[in-house]
């Protein structure tokens, strides 16, 4: 529960600071030793507060998080009023001041700031963080919320506090003076809300040694952690680029349409009037932070810095600290724009943020497109002579682009997902052998299954190593684990684990066979090795009308003419995700078969709502694919979570198969993303149940209808 809090903003709460107030509560957490376990309202592992700053990142104080000198916590966090509590653990990722020694007995010095980076992905709310470029502020009262020990029982408190000034003037330890308030213990790590604006500007740091209030840091202080060596190419080499790319692409989401009726923060920000820098409502905010957010950071702070200063009619102000990534420009930009030239600004700075030198790959120029769209968009009533000018800056941009892929000067050669430029690419993808695992449910027993285990050559040679008849087919998984060990065994090479090829029929394709586990404290198949799907019932498929399309199957013959010419020529060229259930988080059926068939030889369909038996024929999407003559195919296991946002799962499958090394390097790709999901490495969260089909139709599957045939 919480405690109550003393009046508005202005001397009243309404409606929208209520809906505020509900939208900071549900994203401040509690953060503990480790080990709570189910003693989740426990205050002796108690450390203090913080709130999720993006998806899975928690930003509080360096003193809460190593209070006891450890490396790792447990974040305490609540989806709602009536959900209760869940716990997950969290990783220190960055401190500062950093690669500061425990102190003990004395206070920790400013900016007392870290992140912690959950160790698994899970669900919440994520606050919004202004891009203010100071922590210079005006307003008489500041909002805050934190968790503390009151009665013997952990609690929620939140309320208001004056701003009495600053700490520090110029120093990298300025801090913003708050009173009229009690802070009681663990509130430290809490957000600082600017009521009028509806956004994070601060963290609470300290309470005042005498008398009421205490102290907060900027949360612009994080600009100051320090820059990896070397020229930042992309988002996750810079964990602050990290956080912001994230916490920006995670707004824009939530503005789309959703099954969610919960207000966003753009929602409440324009119920209170929010228009930062006179010239942008909340909405056309989030969406071009979000687009920003899209393309690789600069290289360099004094790159953007260069940037600014070459806009027309603006001196960029002496900030500290500097700004670092794009919304920080965008924050100088028009905190200092002057009112009537303010919307000119920032789109000619979206203009030359577009024209930033980055690889061309084609998630780099599907961003860049898309950013064009928002500035055309944008400027729909401005003057002609202006929207004119806009057009033969982005064609002049084109052009100059290709003439420097054409002449092969001024851009580095496009990588792929592996960081190898095309020309270099391995012509031997995968191992000489596989682990296949064959599955036939029994159509008389349908809880029960007939299984077997096999290792298959390259030529086609199988060897059978183990079958077994009438399996429930839900504890398939404890009777299969000790064949597929000794499997591994004889297959594995050094440092190359062999690839588990999983052939079920179509009924069962998304049969979670990446999840098992070959003991219990172990790893996840899928990231230990290489597991894909394959269909072994292809040839019993139901007709094209029991799809939705009102015809008859098809010649069998012609199909696997189609099926090998579709494989051949998307493996002859590099391939393109196309999402089919989900357009920007509004769920749709998956189209019908001769549609599908319609589809480019290079598509690699994507199924984000997977599971999410929305529509009656969603248990035939995947079957429907395949009938088609798809033999790739990427999708993810739907956890239904009405809050949750699809973006960084569409992003991240378009980013992953646009600009990979190509489709016969899915395999290894999917198997990495899920070691580094297991790995608790964040940038891969949006990958959490991802699976994939890969069927090749020129190494056949051994005799189908074969498999143990029934008495």
């Amino acid at each position: 529960m919480s405690e109550r809090y003393d009046g508005g903003a202005s001397g009243g709460f309404d409606g929208a600071h209520h809906a505020l107030r509900e939208l900071v509560l549900a994203a401040t957490v509690r953060i503990h030793r480790t080990g709570v376990g189910y003693a989740l309202d426990e205050p002796d592992t108690f450390l203090g507060s913080g709130f999720f700053i993006a998806p899975n990142w928690v930003l509080t104080c360096a003193h809460v998080v190593h209070g006891e000198g450890g490396e790792e916590v447990a974040v305490v966090y609540e989806s709602g009023p009536e959900e209760g509590s869940s716990v997950v653990t969290g990783q220190v990722a960055a401190t500062l001041p950093e690669h500061l020694e425990r102190r003990l007995g004395a206070s920790w010095p400013a900016p007392d700031l870290a992140l912690v980076r959950l160790r698994e992905p899970v669900g919440h709310d994520c606050v919004y963080v202004s891009e203010r470029p100071t922590a210079q502020y005006g307003e008489g009262r500041v909002f805050y919320a934190g968790w503390t020990v009151t009665g013997g029982q952990l609690q929620i408190l939140d309320g208001f506090l004056s701003v009495q000034g600053t700490i520090g003037g110029w120093s990298s330890g300025v801090q913003m003076r708050l009173g009229q308030n009690d802070l009681p213990n663990g509130v430290s790590g809490g957000p600082v809300i600017d009521p009028v604006r509806g956004e994070v500007i601060g963290v609470l740091k300290s309470r005042a040694d005498h008398g009421n209030g205490g102290t907060s840091t900027g949360i612009e202080r994080l600009r100051t952690l320090q820059v990896p060596p070397g020229a930042v190419r992309t988002e996750h080499d810079d964990v602050y680029q990290t956080v912001f790319h994230a916490h920006d692409r995670y707004h824009r989401d939530r503005q789309q349409p959703s099954d969610s009726r919960r207000p966003t923060w753009a929602d409440v920000q324009g119920e209170l009037g929010a228009r930062p820098g006179r010239t942008l409502d909340p909405d056309r905010r989030g969406e071009l932070l979000g687009r920003l957010a899209e393309l690789p950071p600069p290289d360099t702070t004094r790159d953007l810095l260069d940037l600014l200063d070459s806009l027309p009619n603006f001196q960029v102000p002496s900030v500290m600290p500097a700004p670092r990534g794009w919304r920080d420009g965008l924050g100088v930009l028009y905190e200092n724009a002057q009112r009537d030239g303010a919307l000119k600004l920032v789109l000619d700075y979206a203009m030359l943020v577009m024209a930033f030198p980055r690889l061309a790959t084609p998630s780099n120029l599907a961003a860049e497109q898309a950013l064009w769209d928002w500035v055309k968009q944008a400027s729909t009533g401005l003057d002609p002579g202006y929207r004119s000018r806009l057009a033969r800056q982005r064609a002049r941009h084109l052009g100059q682009r290709r003439s420097r892929t054409h002449t092969g000067s001024g851009e580095a050669p496009r990588r792929g997902a592996h960081g190898r430029p095309p020309q270099e690419r391995s012509t031997d993808p995968g191992p000489r052998l596989t682990v296949l695992l064959e599955v036939l449910p029994r159509g008389w027993e349908p809880d029960r299954c007939d299984w077997s285990i096999s290792v298959a050559r390259a030529d086609g040679e199988v060897t059978r190593l183990h079958e077994a008849e009438r399996a429930p087919l839900d504890d398939l998984a404890s009777y299969v684990v000790a064949p597929l060990a000794e499997a591994f065994r004889r297959c594995d090479e050094s440092e190359r684990p062999v690839a588990l090829h999983a052939a079920l029929p179509h009924q069962l394709l998304g049969l979670a066979v990446d999840e098992w586990r070959l003991r219990p404290d172990g790893p996840p198949l899928g990231a230990q090795r290489p597991v894909v799907v394959r269909c072994s019932d292809r040839d019993q498929l139901p007709g094209d009308g029991e799809f939705g399309t009102g015809g008859t199957r098809g010649d069998p013959d012609e199909d696997d003419d189609e099926r090998r010419d579709r494989w051949s020529r998307l493996h002859a060229r590099d391939a393109q995700a196309e999402v089919l259930d989900c357009d920007d988080g509004v769920r749709e059926p998956v189209p019908p078969v001769a549609e599908l068939r319609g589809l480019a030889p290079r598509t690699v369909p994507v199924l984000c709502r997977l599971g999410d038996q929305r529509y009656e024929d969603d248990s035939a999407a995947l079957g429907r694919i395949v009938h088609a003559g798809f033999g790739v195919v990427l999708w993810r296991r739907w956890r239904s979570r009405p809050e949750a946002v699809c973006g960084e799962f569409h992003r991240g499958a378009k980013k992953a198969v646009d600009d990979g090394d190509g489709a016969a390097f899915l395999p290894d790709l999917v198997h990495g993303l899920r070691m580094k999901v297991r790995e608790g490495l964040t940038e891969a969260f949006w990958a959490d149940g991802i699976a994939l089909l890969y069927d090749d139709p020129h190494q056949p599957l051994p005799g189908a209808g074969d498999l143990l045939e029934a008495p």
